[in-house]
């Protein structure tokens, strides 16, 4: 019997799955891509079905219980343990704080303009201020299990980014530390400045190179082919796993009550919407929840591929093609060739045979309606990145278009902190944006610092003279009534 003062007894029988060949292949070693066809994995607990065995008020105490425990490793998202990796020890576990991230409502004020009750679920506050934490905390646990079963003494651990992965990677590496060394691959002058400090910080190599993402993650596919390093990208199918803990957390959050939920996620490669889809997907195969949440993702206009698939009403027609992409605000979603684009249509037909036709659909946005999107909701409390402001766009769009009703229920995620993105709120404000975003500064959303007295008024004014002087030009810009 599992219990919740122990680490869990449990231990599944996993296998990496090629969605290609079906293929299968031992876990011992580290797999990206299906040696014989080059498709992407799942990994699957083949002995999963034994959990029916309890009901499904056992899980919901269960991992009720786990939420408030003080075992490092059951704190984090690992403690759906045996939904998502559980043939590691409890030594292996790496736990930096990750998980847990609140499900914020919209005001009242918010809700009503968007004609829709949401919240946003805020993953910005895991530990290195993006949703890539759930990922790497599974696959840096996994990693560190390897490097003690095989006895390992030097690894290096390789990712291409947009800056969250990289933080996320360089954390998480530097925290295991011992064998484990850490390189991210950038494209130059693609990457905040905030997000190129992280990695940096953390003492990872950095290594820029000229291009867009999917230039990068050819390099790092072409190491991890030919030499032996970790790849941290969502071709890293532990990586996915982590990041199912999204879609158990939102579950939990609701007292395990999906119906009429909708769960809007930004799509870049695709990996956290594979994550989210399968993550429901077990939950409602235990019982656990009832009904299955509709998905939607999200695709700026500049970096559309999985839109551009599923804008298609006949699936028999159905063509995916990687697309060129142009600047996004969405800096973490401008992807043009998904690597897990397999995955998402796995697990949409999975999700449309249980959920129904419309259970996940996929809408486009505009630069300006994501740009817009994060100002609005930050001015009404929220802390929303730009792939935030991307989700409430979306939202939007699929209001306008009848695909929502107002008696649902939306779950935006932010993916990361608004504080990483705070370039492209600056460029806003300043209509600086340059012309290849199509981004024009819209007066009602520009907040400025108001300027009342130079250096030279203060240098000339006694301390006395100068507290009341700006105090009296405070009044008259603010039109303060005295009391």
């Amino acid at each position: 019997m599992i219990t919740t003062s122990d680490f869990p007894k449990y231990r599944g029988k996993m296998e990496y799955v090629c969605l290609g060949c079906q293929a299968r292949f031992d876990i011992r070693e580290l797999y990206y891509t299906c040696p014989h066809c080059g498709g992407v994995f799942l990994l699957e607990d083949t002995t999963f079905d034994s959990l029916l065995e309890y009901p499904a008020s056992y899980w919901q105490g269960l991992f009720d219980k786990r939420a408030s425990s003080r075992s490092t490793a059951l704190r984090g998202v690992l403690r759906f343990y045996e939904l998502m990796a559980p043939v590691m020890e409890e030594q292996d576990i790496v736990y930096l704080g990750e998980g847990h991230t609140p499900i914020v409502a919209a005001n009242a004020a918010l809700a009503e303009l968007v004609g829709v009750p949401f919240a946003y679920k805020n993953d910005g506050q895991n530990p290195s201020a993006s949703f890539k934490d759930r990922g790497m905390a599974c696959a840096f646990s996994y990693l560190k299990h390897l490097v003690r079963v095989n006895g390992w003494d030097s690894v290096l651990t390789v990712c291409a980014s947009t800056g969250d992965t990289s933080a996320a990677a360089a954390l998480y590496a530097a925290y295991v530390g011992g064998p484990i060394k850490s390189v991210v691959i950038l494209p130059k002058g693609k990457v905040t400045p905030q997000q190129l400090a992280q990695p940096l910080g953390s003492g990872a190599t950095v290594i820029e190179v000229p291009g867009v993402f999917d230039d990068c993650m050819k390099v790092v596919e072409h190491l991890a082919d030919n030499y032996r390093v970790a790849l941290l990208n969502s071709k890293n199918a532990w990586r996915i796993l982590g990041q199912e803990s999204y879609a158990f957390e939102v579950a939990q959050w609701y007292g395990w009550d999906t119906y009429r939920k909708c769960v809007f996620v930004p799509i870049g490669n695709a990996g956290n919407v594979t994550a989210i889809m399968g993550g429901f997907l077990k939950l409602k195969k235990l019982g656990i929840i009832r009904s299955l949440p509709r998905i939607f993702g999200v695709q700026s206009h500049h970096a559309d591929p999985v839109f551009q698939y599923y804008d298609e009403a006949d699936p028999a027609k159905r063509e995916f093609r990687a697309v060129p992409v142009t600047p996004s605000a969405a800096q973490a979603a401008m992807i043009g060739n998904p690597v897990s684009f397999p995955r998402v249509a796995h697990f949409a037909k999975e999700y449309e045979k249980i959920g129904g036709p419309g259970s996940f659909q996929v809408v486009q946005v505009t630069e300006q309606a994501i740009v817009e999107g994060m100002l609005l909701a930050n001015r009404h409390g929220h802390i929303s990145c730009t792939q935030g402001g991307e989700c409430l766009a979306g939202l939007q769009k699929a209001k306008e278009l009848g695909l929502i009703e107002a008696s649902e229920e939306a779950i935006l995620d932010a993916t990361a902190h608004h504080l990483k993105f705070i370039g492209f709120q600056e460029m806003y404000f300043e209509d600086s944006f340059p012309a290849a975003y199509g981004v024009k500064a819209d007066p009602k959303y520009v907040n400025r610092p108001r300027s009342i007295m130079t250096d030279a008024d203060k240098a000339a004014l006694t301390p006395e003279d100068y507290t009341a002087k700006a105090a009296s030009a405070i009044v008259e810009s603010l039109g303060l009534a005295r009391k």
